[in-house]
C-alpha cells in the first residue's frame, strides 16, 4: 500500500480524533473540522508533489488568527494545536493502520507537520511581536501626549503666577516703606517674613519658566568670552556664608583648563553650576566637605563636583535628571534650599543638565549607592566644548577685533616695535 492510500484510509479516524480532542462544542467542532479536511488535503498535495509550499496559505492563516484577548494574555493556541496534532497523527495511524504502512506514513508526514509547526511559530510571533510594537506606540503616543501637558501646564502656571505674584512684590514693597517710616519693628519683620517668601516663589517659577523653555526647545543662549576661574571665583564668594552655616568646606582646586577661556553664556553658565554645587551642599550633611576639581581634555573641558554627602542610588543616578524627581519621600525633606536633604520642586539638576546639553556638553553622576552612614557621597561630571570662537559670524568678527585691539606689540630683534607698517612690508 502506498502512502497516498494510506492517507486516504487514515483521512476520517484522523479529522474526527483531533477535532473531538482539541475542540469543545458541537459548533466549534464542525468549524475545526472544516479546517482540518483543508489542512489534510493540502498535506496529500505537499506529499504527492514533495513541496512544502502548498501548505503555507493555511499556515499564515492559521499563524495570523490569534485574537486580541489571545494575544494580551499571551496564549500560543495555534502552534500548540499543530504540536499536538503530530501527536495524535502518530497515534491515529499506529491505532488505524498496519504496523508497516504506519512506519511508512509517519516517516513521510512528520517532517511535514514538524516543519508546519515551525511556520505557524514564526508567523505567530510575527503577530505578536506587531501586537506589542502597536501596543508600544500606542503607549508612546500616550507618554508624549501627558509630557507635552506637563510641559504645557509647567508654562502656562509660571506665566500665571508671574502676574498676581508682581502684584504682591509691589504692594509689600509699598508696606515695608510705610512700616519704616511709621517705625513699626513688628511690622517690618512680618514684611521681611513675606518678602523671604516671595523670593522663594518668584527663583521656583522662574526655575518653571526655565524648564518649559528647554522643553520646548526655546532656550537661546548669548555665547560670549567666559573665563572658568572667573566663574570658579564667583561660586565660591556666594557659596561661602551658606558653607559656613553648615560647617562645610567648599575647596576648588586649581586644574588645568581652569584658567582658559571658552566661548559660553556665562550666565546660564553659571546658573547650571550653582545648582550642582547648591545640590551637593543640600545632601552633604553638617562638616561634609565638597571639592571642585577637573582636567583637561582634547576639544573639552571636564569640571568635576564631589561631595561627601548620603549618595545616590544607581536606579536613581538618571532619574534626578528628570523633572520633579526627588530623592526620597518628599513630604519628610526639610524646608529650605540649602538645609541637609531640604525639599524643592526638583527642578535644579533637569535645568543644569538642559544648559549644559545647550552649550553641545553633557552632564552625570557617579556614587556608590545611597548610605545615610557611610556617605558614600556622589561626584558629577560636567564636559564642556572649548569653544575658542563664538557661534555667530559677526561676534566673531567684534571679538576677533576684540582680540586684536588688546594684543601686546611684538618687538623685533632690535628692540623696536612692530608696528601696522613693518607688519604690511615683511
Amino acid at each position: 500500500m502506498t502512502v497516498q492510500t494510506s492517507l486516504q484510509k487514515l483521512r476520517a479516524p484522523w479529522v474526527e480524533c483531533i477535532s473531538r480532542e482539541l475542540a469543545s462544542g458541537e459548533g466549534v467542532r464542525a468549524g475545526f473540522s472544516e479546517q482540518l479536511v483543508r489542512f489534510y488535503d493540502l498535506l496529500e498535495q505537499t506529499i504527492m508533489t514533495g513541496d512544502t509550499a502548498w501548505l503555507d496559505p493555511i499556515l499564515y492563516d492559521w499563524g495570523r488568527s490569534p485574537t486580541e484577548t489571545n494575544l494580551e494574555e499571551g496564549d500560543y493556541n495555534v502552534s500548540f494545536i499543530v504540536n499536538r496534532m503530530i501527536a495524535l497523527t502518530i497515534k491515529t495511524a499506529r491505532d488505524t493502520l498496519k504496523q508497516k504502512e504506519a512506519l511508512e506514513l509517519i516517516a513521510a508526514v512528520i517532517p511535514i507537520l514538524t516543519h508546519s509547526l515551525s511556520v505557524v511559530v514564526r508567523y505567530e510571533m510575527e503577530t505578536r511581536v506587531a501586537h506589542i510594537s502597536n501596543e508600544l506606540g500606542k503607549t508612546q503616543k500616550k507618554l508624549q501626549q501627558l509630557d507635552r501637558n506637563k510641559s504645557n501646564f509647567i508654562s502656562v502656571a509660571a506665566h500665571e503666577l508671574k502676574t498676581p505674584l508682581t502684584l504682591i512684590e509691589g504692594y509689600t514693597s509699598m508696606m515695608v516703606d510705610i512700616a519704616q517710616s511709621s517705625q513699626l519693628p513688628q511690622m517690618n519683620n512680618y514684611l521681611n517674613g513675606v518678602e523671604t517668601g516671595i523670593y522663594r516663589l518668584r527663583h521656583i517659577i522662574d526655575d518653571m519658566i526655565d524648564v518649559s523653555l528647554i522643553d520646548n526647545n526655546l532656550l537661546t543662549l548669548n555665547f560670549q568670552p567666559v573665563w572658568v576661574s572667573n566663574m570658579f571665583n564667583l561660586l565660591s564668594n556666594e557659596m561661602k556664608k551658606i558653607v559656613e552655616e553648615r560647617n562645610q568646606t567648599l575647596t576648588i582646586n586649581s586644574f588645568e583648563g581652569s584658567e582658559i577661556m571658552i566661548y559660553a553664556d556665562s550666565e546660564r553658565l553659571y546658573q547650571a553650576l550653582h545648582n550642582v554645587v547648591a545640590n551637593a551642599i543640600k545632601f552633604t550633611p553638617d562638616k561634609g566637605a565638597i571639592t571642585i576639581n577637573g582636567r583637561l581634555l582634547p576639544g573639552f573641558v571636564e569640571i568635576v563636583v564631589a561631595d561627601t554627602g548620603i549618595g545616590i542610588s544607581p536606579e536613581n543616578q538618571a532619574t534626578i535628571f528628570e523633572k520633579f524627581e526627588q530623592l526620597g519621600k518628599a513630604d519628610l525633606h526639610s524646608s529650605g534650599k540649602t538645609k541637609f536633604k531640604g525639599g524643592g520642586p526638583g527642578l535644579g539638576l533637569p535645568i543644569t543638565r538642559g544648559i549644559i546639553e545647550a552649550h553641545g556638553g553633557t552632564i552625570w553622576v557617579e556614587s556608590e549607592g545611597y548610605d545615610e552612614v557611610k556617605l558614600n557621597g556622589s561626584t558629577f561630571h560636567i564636559l564642556l566644548p572649548t569653544r575658542t570662537e563664538p557661534t555667530d559670524p559677526s561676534m566673531t568678527k567684534y571679538f576677533g577685533q576684540f582680540e586684536v585691539d588688546n594684543k601686546e606689540p611684538e618687538t623685533d630683534p632690535s628692540g623696536k616695535e612692530d608696528t601696522p607698517t613693518n607688519q604690511s612690508a615683511a
